[in-house]
């Protein structure tokens, strides 16, 4: 199994999922193997980006995934899946945890679980209540996951994949901040089109709104000052000022 590290949550993966199974049915009356298979897609999320000390970027992602599931009366049915992964998108490892629940007649199948992702994979366990009166859920559980788009291949129980583990260490993880590129030119106006605007060798996009007013105050020879901010990759004219030259 390999050992993956990032830094920013919480979990050690699988290492206790013999004891959890014993444990959890010791005691009981009966214990039976159930299985079911899911897919869920993203209707609603929202993300956060953030850069840990050692460089490494976290995608912090909440969302509600929505689907169906079959197989066991149990396991059969709409499912919903709540989900707030923080994967290390350098490395492509992180964790994913939450709830589900499956909308099975009369009661509903719930369980939290906890799982690894590593490389566009989880794994890890489910626990939870099933639909019987007094029955719990203990499940392995694997899919493959996209944050932006859900859950596909998913399965509880019934073989589902071995996974990875990840070692969650300290740190501090800060807010991704974009700093726009800026610049400024002083002096005549060595070209001006309904498009573009040129001052000391800086060219700027004029954008369409601003493109009748500008043209109208201000011809090629007149001193202006420039302000122009790159934007999605032009750079655009936000604000200019001058006079004219008579």
């Amino acid at each position: 199994m390999r050992k993956l590290t990032f830094t920013a949550v919480v979990l050690v993966a699988l290492v206790a999922t013999s004891y959890a199974v014993a444990h959890g049915i010791e005691g009981a009356k009966s214990a039976k193997a159930v299985a079911g298979t899911f897919n869920a897609i993203g209707s609603s999320t929202s993300s956060r980006t953030c850069t840990t000390t050692d460089g490494k970027t976290i995608v912090v992602t909440d969302g509600k995934y929505t689907g169906v599931a079959a197989g066991d009366p149990d396991l059969t049915g709409p499912i919903t899946l709540r989900a707030k992964s923080v994967i290390n998108t350098t490395d492509n490892v992180g964790t994913v945890d939450g709830r589900i629940t499956i909308d099975v007649a009369g009661r509903n199948t719930d369980a939290d679980y906890s799982a690894v992702y590593d490389h566009g994979t989880i794994a890890g366990l489910a626990s939870g209540k099933a639909h019987q009166p007094n029955g719990k859920l203990i499940a392995n559980l694997s899919a493959t996951f996209a944050a932006a788009s859900g859950f596909t291949n998913g399965k509880l129980g019934g073989g589902t994949a071995g996974g990875s583990a990840v070692e969650v260490g300290p740190g501090s993880c800060k807010p991704s901040k974009t700093t726009p590129e800026k610049s400024e030119a002083r002096g005549p106006i060595t070209a001006l089109s309904a498009s573009s605007i040129t001052v000391a060798q800086v060219t700027c996009t004029i954008p369409a709104d601003k493109s009748a007013d500008v043209n109208a105050k201000f011809k090629v020879g007149d001193a202006a000052q420039i302000r122009c901010e790159v934007v999605s990759g032009t750079n655009t004219l936000t604000s200019i000022s001058g006079k004219k030259n008579h």
